[in-house]
């Protein structure tokens, strides 16, 4: 099961990573959209992760590792078709398909994940596929530079949806799957003991949007940074994230999640505030490292929820967690886009704010320290 999530964890960075790097270029010098446009298309790319939930349903009629390399085929034709419909509403349709593939193979592969993994094991096993998906990443970035000049857009789009679908065609060949594992409930499940997982969850989701959404336009509109300094912490953040991942899951095995978790939260509120605050370029670059960092602690969200949940409640759970995660992203972009508008800060200290309330909710975790 380890090999098939690595080979499918790459092939999905591959395909999401990819999106984001040609998106805007295509969109504007290919669609010629406006933003308005590009700002829609966005807005539906997160409508899948939003129906995460769906998951469940489809797990009455595929096993879930059929349904992981499934996804990945859909991913890679997504990706493939995007160059052959140069069209507001092409992109629409290429976006939604990508992005279903994107968002149930995430799905899938946490639950998996923590199917498969015992507790000591799982936080090695995310740091481990959260690192080569840094790795993935950085060799987009030298894929796309080397080929970009050669080959068109359509072309592109061609090359890295076939490689993806060809990685999904050999996950369906695969059989990973352990006979000895809990069944898992058909149906969706919400439950009260975890209530603290949902909330983290969520607010994990609204601090994470607050970033997506405006710290690299903060980087852009109030410090100057050029393509080039952007594209220079992107490879910086993934050096040191495709160092940094398996620590931290090594930090999770050995000192347990509410400390990993409370040292996340108290970092995000010094750099939400000084995001607020600063006022030098190399300051704001290095608290964008930072926080692209301090994100990866996430993880530690999904082993605690191993140690509280039942077993068959994982598949579902996992699912459920993803629409929790997502209801931030269908409305944080736009009020924060207004508040912005009054005072470019409120957002930062929006975020500051969610990031105090999870280092409270957080304390109430007791589990005993692994060692």
């Amino acid at each position: 099961m380890y090999r098939y999530l690595v080979v499918l964890t790459i092939a999905s960075t591959l395909g999401l990573e990819s999106w984001l790097t040609l998106f805007n270029n295509f969109a504007v010098e290919v669609v010629a959209l406006k933003g308005n446009h590009v700002g829609l298309i966005q807005s539906v790319r997160e409508i899948p992760g939003f129906l995460a939930f769906l998951v469940v349903y489809f797990l009455l009629v595929v096993k879930e590792h059929r349904l992981s390399a499934l996804a990945i085929i859909v991913l890679g034709l997504g990706m493939a078709v995007t160059g052959l419909l140069p069209s507001f509403s092409g992109l629409i349709f290429s976006t939604l398909i990508m992005s279903f593939g994107f968002h149930y193979f995430d799905t899938t592969c946490d639950s998996l994940t923590l199917q498969y993994f015992a507790e000591e094991q799982s936080p090695w096993v995310f740091g481990k596929l959260g690192s080569l998906a840094s790795l993935t990443n950085i060799g987009v970035g030298v894929l796309i530079f080397s080929f970009s000049p050669f080959l068109s857009y359509a072309q592109l789009y061609l090359l890295i949806g076939g490689m993806i679908t060809i990685a999904g065609i050999w996950g369906m060949t695969q059989n990973p799957t352990s006979t000895n594992l809990p069944p898992q409930r058909k149906r969706m499940v919400l439950r009260k003991k975890y209530w603290l997982f949902y909330f983290l969850t969520f607010m994990a989701g609204a601090r994470r949007q607050i970033f997506m959404a405006f710290a690299v336009f903060l980087l852009v509109r109030n410090f100057d940074f050029s393509v080039r300094e952007i594209t220079i912490l992107f490879v910086i953040n993934n050096a040191l994230i495709f160092f940094l991942y398996p620590l931290i899951g090594r930090s999770i095995i050995r000192f347990g999640e509410r400390k990993v978790l409370s040292l996340e939260y108290a970092s995000l509120i010094v750099i939400f505030l000084a995001y607020a605050t600063v006022h030098s370029k190399m300051v704001v670059a290095l608290l964008y490292v930072l926080d692209q960092v301090f994100y990866n602690f996430h993880i530690a969200i999904q082993t605690y929820f191993q140690k509280i949940a039942d077993s068959g409640d994982i598949a579902s759970s996992i699912s459920v967690s993803f629409t929790i995660n997502h209801i931030a992203a269908v409305v944080l972009p736009a009020i924060g886009g207004v508040l912005w508008m009054i005072d470019y800060r409120i957002p930062f200290v929006c975020g500051a704010v969610f990031s105090l309330i999870s280092l409270m909710a957080v304390q109430i975790i007791k589990i005993k320290k692994n060692v």
